[in-house]
């Protein structure tokens, strides 16, 4: 990047879920002339907003949003791709004068789109093909305990039912003898383009585990079950990767009938407290990232008067 041209400054709100990250964020968009760009890999997806607890549309006509509902529930769809596509946003509202806010969980697409990602390699089809046979036949968990032993790392980080990202990481280690979190590593995400402020919002764990069971209890009265169904109606498999993530596949159990209604409340709101967790421990790896409660909005607030008055 031409060292002449300014960066643009961007605002990073990031945190576990259940968190009230929205909340923050609009309140701060609105003292600070900005717009929110959506950092969170589920509320890409159309017909999918209760169990991805989207901005509500009064949420999203009081401050516009960008980067949410572009794609369907069957694209693929990349943290490259999505950098690249922030990114644009960016500068966009960049050029009008508009605070760019990056509002979201997904640590992996907000570290894409501020330091760039590695170029990884093409994908192998014949390798490819024949994971994707091992995980019908043997299922998902069972390639992600050989992920386990080459790649204990990406292991952590990724979901055992997580057949799209368990298979890429497989791949990418059975192609170069290189683990991805090997690549990630000598990479160092080094391509930055913006000048960015990093707010990690956090509070009591027991809070945030007391937030997460009402969420899910919210969701439930909201009609996730019948949001569910009308995406199965749609004719979306529920094998997709949408379709596999917290929520959806709970939702999906329950209707085909392998989990009674009591197991799926209670595995759903365990799993979306480890998903919590995992996001935590993502995050505390950053050391950008400045922590502050949710509830510390005038701190918040000085802390972002003070990065653009020093821009």
């Amino acid at each position: 990047m031409n060292p002449d041209v300014v960066k643009p400054n961007v605002i990073v709100i990031c945190g576990p879920t259940a968190l009230g990250k929205t909340a923050v964020a609009l309140e701060l968009a609105r003292v600070f002339n900005g717009e929110i760009i959506g950092a969170d890999s589920m509320q890409i997806y159309r017909y999918m907003d209760i169990g991805t607890a989207k901005p509500t549309p009064y949420e999203q006509a009081s401050i516009p949003h960008h980067m949410i509902d572009i794609v369907d529930p069957d694209e693929s769809f990349s943290a490259m791709q999505y950098a690249k596509m922030a990114h644009e946003e960016i500068m966009k509202l960049h050029a009008q004068g508009i605070t760019p806010f990056v509002v979201g969980g997904t640590g992996f697409y907000i570290k894409a789109l501020v330091h760039g990602l590695f170029m990884a390699r093409p994908v192998d089809t014949d390798i490819r093909m024949r994971l994707k046979e091992e995980a019908a036949v043997h299922g998902a968990v069972s390639l992600h305990k050989r992920l386990s032993k080459c790649d204990p790392d990406a292991a952590e980080r990724i979901h055992p039912n997580d057949t799209y990202r368990i298979i890429r990481a497989l791949e990418i280690y059975e192609t170069t003898g290189k683990s991805i979190s090997k690549y990630h590593s000598e990479h160092g995400f080094a391509d930055r383009q913006l000048k960015v402020l990093k707010i990690g919002l956090h509070i009591n764990r027991n809070l945030l585990y007391d937030r997460i069971n009402r969420r899910v209890d919210a969701m439930i009265e909201a009609g996730l079950v019948d949001e569910v169904k009308g995406l199965l109606g749609m004719g979306y498999s529920e094998n997709l990767k949408s379709m596999q993530s917290i929520g959806y596949r709970h939702m999906v159990d329950f209707i085909k009938g392998r989990l009674s209604w009591d197991e799926t409340l209670r595995t759903l709101k365990r799993d979306t407290r480890r998903y919590a967790k995992r996001q935590m421990t993502w995050f505390r790896s950053d050391s950008e990232i400045v922590w502050r409660e949710a509830e510390q909005l005038s701190d918040i607030r000085g802390l972002i008067k003070d990065f653009l008055g020093g821009a």
